[in-house]
C-alpha cells in the first residue's frame, strides 16, 4: 500500500515508517523540516496549518495513519491547535483527496477529558474522527516506550542513579512502540475492522503497579532503585516550579501533573484488538532492556 503518514518524524511514526518499509509498504510522510532521502518514502513539506501539503499528502494513498499532535502546551489554545485542528484538518484532506481508510492515533487519556486539557483535546479528535464519514479505526495507546522515547528517559536516568519519584499509587498500561507500529500498520490494511476503538498493551492482565515498573526498570538497569510516591500535591508543586525555571519549554506541567496522577491508565480489555488481527510481540522486561541499551550505545543515559 501507499500509506500517507503525519509524525513521522516523531518517535513513534519513526518507528512506524520503519516497519512500513519492513513490510514493503510505500510512505509519504509530513515534516516541517528538511529530511534526509530514504527509499520508499516521499517526504512532503508542511504542516498540519497548511492545506496544500495535506492534499499532496492524502492523494494517491490508500490510507492515512495521523500519528501526529500535542503532547504537551503551554494553553487550551495549544492542545485544540494541534490535536482538534490538526485532526480535522487530515480528516478533510483525506476526504478530499479520495482517501477511505483512517487511523487515528489517540490516547488513553481521551477517556478522561475533564481531567487535563491533553485528554479533553484528544476526546474531541476522536468524535470527529467517528463522525467523519470515513472508513475509520481509533487506537489508544497507553504509556509507549522504546528506542528514541524521550519522554521515559528521564525514569531511565532516575533509575540510573538508584532513586525513582513516581506518581501516586496506581496502575497502568504499557506498549513498545515496535509494537504499536505493527498494530497501526494492520489497521490500515483495507480488509481491517472499521469503526472500532482499540486499546493495546503488552498482553499484562492488571497492568503495572508504579512500584512493579520501576523494579522491572530498574532490572534493565542492573539496578534496585529506591522508589517515592510523590503525592499530587508534590507533583503540581513541582509543575509550577518547573514552568518558574523553564517556561514553556516546561516538561511538567499543571496538565501533566494531573493526568499523572490519575490512579487508573489500564486498558479496557472490552477494547481489545480483534482476535486474529494483532498481539504484542515484545514483553515488556525484555524490551526496556532492549531500550536501556540503546540509550548507553548512544551516550543518552
Amino acid at each position: 500500500m501507499r500509506i500517507a503518514v503525519t509524525g513521522g518524524t516523531g518517535f513513534v511514526g519513526s518507528h512506524l515508517i520503519d516497519a512500513a518499509l519492513g513490510a514493503g509498504h510505500e510512505i509519504a510522510a509530513l515534516t516541517r523540516r528538511d529530511q534526509e532521502p530514504r527509499d520508499g518514502v516521499t517526504w512532503v513539506a508542511g504542516s498540519l496549518e497548511d492545506r496544500d501539503a495535506l492534499r499532496r499528502l492524502a492523494t494517491g494513498s490508500d490510507a492515512v495513519i495521523h500519528v501526529a499532535g500535542v503532547l504537551n502546551a503551554p494553553d487550551a489554545a495549544g492542545f485544540e491547535a494541534g490535536n482538534v485542528a490538526g485532526t480535522l484538518a487530515m480528516l478533510s484532506n483525506a476526504t478530499a483527496g479520495g482517501v477511505h481508510r483512517f487511523v487515528h492515533v489517540s490516547s488513553l487519556a481521551a477517556r478522561e477529558p475533564r481531567l487535563s486539557l491533553y485528554g479533553g483535546s484528544k476526546a474531541r479528535s476522536e468524535a470527529l474522527v467517528e463522525t467523519s464519514g470515513l472508513d475509520w479505526a481509533i487506537v489508544r495507546p497507553p504509556a509507549v516506550y522504546g528506542p528514541g522515547d524521550r519522554e521515559t528517559l528521564d525514569l531511565f536516568k532516575m533509575a540510573r542513579h538508584g532513586l525513582m519519584l513516581m506518581p501516586p499509587a496506581g496502575r497502568f498500561s504499557l506498549l513498545h512502540a515496535h509494537d504499536l507500529a505493527a498494530l497501526l500498520l494492520a489497521l490500515a490494511d483495507p480488509a481491517a475492522p472499521t469503526k472500532i476503538v482499540i486499546e493495546p498493551d503488552d498482553g499484562r492482565p492488571a497492568g503495572w503497579s508504579h512500584r512493579e515498573f520501576a523494579a522491572a526498570l530498574g532490572q534493565a538497569l542492573d539496578k534496585k532503585p529506591i522508589v517515592v510516591s510523590a503525592p499530587e500535591a508534590a507533583l503540581r508543586l513541582a509543575a509550577r516550579a518547573d514552568r518558574l525555571v523553564r517556561g514553556d519549554k516546561a516538561k511538567l506541567t499543571p496538565d501533566r501533573a494531573a493526568y499523572f496522577s490519575h490512579r487508573d491508565w489500564v486498558v479496557d480489555p472490552a477494547k481489545a484488538p480483534p482476535p486474529g488481527l494483532w498481539s504484542a510481540q515484545i514483553p515488556t522486561e525484555a524490551g526496556l532492556r532492549d531500550t536501556a541499551r540503546w540509550y548507553l550505545d548512544r551516550h543518552w543515559l
